[in-house]
């Protein structure tokens, strides 16, 4: 039968979201063709390689230059063919994919099931050190290229995947997935070309891909220049000559050269400007929903946030924090309060069901007290929210948390922010197990469906799962969500996980997060993604 598709209807939830609030800007002129767009950025921190890419910075240029099976509609969410030509199954566990003719990579080289195929075992490889190895981990086999707890490694392949033909290979999973194939839009499943194994610090110098972009030049700290392939064979070339993303440590600094002419784009726009940035910029403002959710996690592994009654501690903290004000001051309502663990941009269909956390989501000064002193009081009287200082704005919001936790506790020192000078240094501590108290933890899809919310964060030993929390009936009911083939069966089953993470309030859900960007007068077309990410390709430059 036809590649199973039960995640279509997560996806095309997001269509209904987004309609509602135009997200997207300027007019509709015909644009230069040959002109190129200059855009604030970060270096990525790791190499470009797409399986070790799992942070913004570097996914931004992936979705540049490349291509995969599905792509995520820059409108709707939904994950539609690309190069996939069909993907089938009959029992949602094993997968034939075929891809389409005519694709090549900017080299020249062809690309063909086995393009796929050795990209994902290198992905998966222990040896390879690749940060995204685990989205292989529902291959059948992954225990073996990718042991956990220092094992040995004991296979160079993954033992699912099998190259048929030219343009086809198989996937047999670990355990039934039927929203499998709507995963596949994710970078890490990018296709390689012989060219990345061949001299593999070659390519890192200048990655070559299959989509509307080709890496020109790169200067870390300074600027990487994409440039328009021009004989890119899919349906959504770019519409521009190309893209300087173009390095800051500092929004705030970028916004200034949007002011002033020397840059084209900022696609995030600081909280310290969102005061006066639509009478700087009118309709060059804007600013959509996206796929975000920032919330506080725990650290699981010390005894005192396992014991009995931390879970009503958890509850007041959650009690005590006033969302509104903090979203409304800080933000200038481009956050919205959360009042559950996933994204308004699922939609109901997708599995966001607005109101889930209940009160516990709600401001409520005594109620957060009586629960804190049922619980048996704060462990050791006062907790740290841990945070990096480096980017975003964490520092103001995080004080703003601790300021409403204290009021509602009357109690001045009950809550204080621990900042980190870098996040290099605050994902160390927490990849080391030693965060002191909770700490931020914010959450950008990688794709748009409701088990990326909840499986990768609160799963046992999921791949994000920094607080190591870890409750059985909430693994059964993700287990069987990925089994069901039919989509309202398969949301009730995340809800009722969901409903596990709130009776033991396994992270405090904060506020849903919108992309926001800002643009000069020579660019049109500009939106941004349900990622919050500019759409490069579609823009215009005159």
């Amino acid at each position: 039968m036809r590649g199973a598709r039960p995640g279509k209807w997560a996806a095309c939830a997001v269509a209904v979201v987004l309609a509602a609030t135009g997200c997207s800007g300027g007019g509709s002129g015909g644009g230069d063709s040959g002109a190129v767009l200059s855009s604030s950025w970060g270096d990525p921190q790791n190499p470009l390689e797409p399986a070790n890419t799992t942070e913004v910075q570097g996914g931004k240029v992936l979705d540049m230059i490349f291509r995969g099976l599905k792509r995520y509609d820059p409108e709707t969410g939904e994950a539609r063919d690309m190069l996939a030509e069909s993907i089938e199954t009959d029992d949602s566990q094993t997968f034939t994919i075929t891809v389409e003719d005519g694709w090549t990579f900017s080299n020249g080289e062809q690309v063909t099931a086995r393009s796929f195929v050795d990209a994902w075992n290198y992905g998966a490889g222990l040896e390879n050190n690749q940060r995204g190895a685990y989205f292989f981990s529902y291959i059948e086999g992954y225990d073996a290229v990718h042991p956990e707890d220092g094992g040995e490694q004991t296979a160079r392949t993954l033992s699912g995947l099998e190259v048929t033909g030219e343009r086809t290979f198989t996937v047999r999973l670990s355990q039934k997935f039927s929203m499998f194939p709507e995963t596949l839009g994710y970078a890490a499943y990018a296709p390689l070309p012989r060219a990345f194994f061949d001299d593999h610090d070659a390519w890192l110098a200048k990655p070559v891909g299959n989509g509307p972009y080709r890496v020109d030049s790169y200067r870390r700290g300074s600027q990487m220049s994409l440039r328009t392939w021009e004989d890119y064979p899919g349906d959504d070339a770019a519409r521009n000559g190309g893209v300087d993303l173009k390095v800051y440590t500092d929004n705030n600094t970028a916004y200034t050269d949007l002011l002033a002419g020397n840059l084209d784009l900022v696609d995030d726009v600081p909280a310290a400007q969102l005061r006066n940035v639509e009478s700087d910029l009118g309709d060059r403002y804007i600013t959509a929903p996206a796929g975000i959710i920032q919330t506080l996690a725990f650290p699981f592994y010390d005894e005192e946030w396992n014991r009995s009654g931390s879970e009503k501690v958890r509850r007041g903290l959650s009690m005590a924090i006033n969302r509104e004000q903090i979203t409304d001051t800080i933000f200038r309502q481009t956050r919205t309060p959360a009042t559950d663990w996933t994204s308004p941009v699922l939609g109901e269909a997708g599995g966001y069901k607005r109101g889930l956390c209940g009160t516990a989501c709600e401001y409520d000064p005594e109620e957060a007290r009586r629960l804190i002193d049922e619980g048996g009081g704060l462990p050791g009287g006062q907790i740290k929210i841990t945070y990096n200082a480096d980017t975003g704005s964490h520092k103001q919001w995080v004080d703003a948390v601790c300021h409403s936790i204290n009021n509602a506790l009357e109690n001045d020192r009950a809550c204080v922010g621990n900042p980190f000078g870098t996040f290099a240094d605050f994902r160390s501590s927490i990849s080391d197990r030693k965060m002191p108290g909770p700490f931020r933890a914010g959450w950008q899809m990688d794709y748009p469906l409701i088990q990326n919310f909840l499986q990768p964060l609160y799963y046992t030993n999921g791949s994000s799962n920094d607080g190591k929390w870890s409750n059985r009936k909430f693994d059964d009911l993700v287990d069987r969500a990925n089994a069901e083939t039919d989509a309202s069966k398969a949301t009730e089953a995340f809800q009722q996980a969901e409903e596990v993470l709130l009776a033991h309030m396994a992270a405090i859900p904060l506020w849903y997060q919108n992309g926001s960007a800002g643009y000069s007068e020579r660019l049109s077309d500009v939106r941004l993604n349900p990622f919050s990410v500019p759409v490069y390709n579609e823009i215009k430059v005159s």
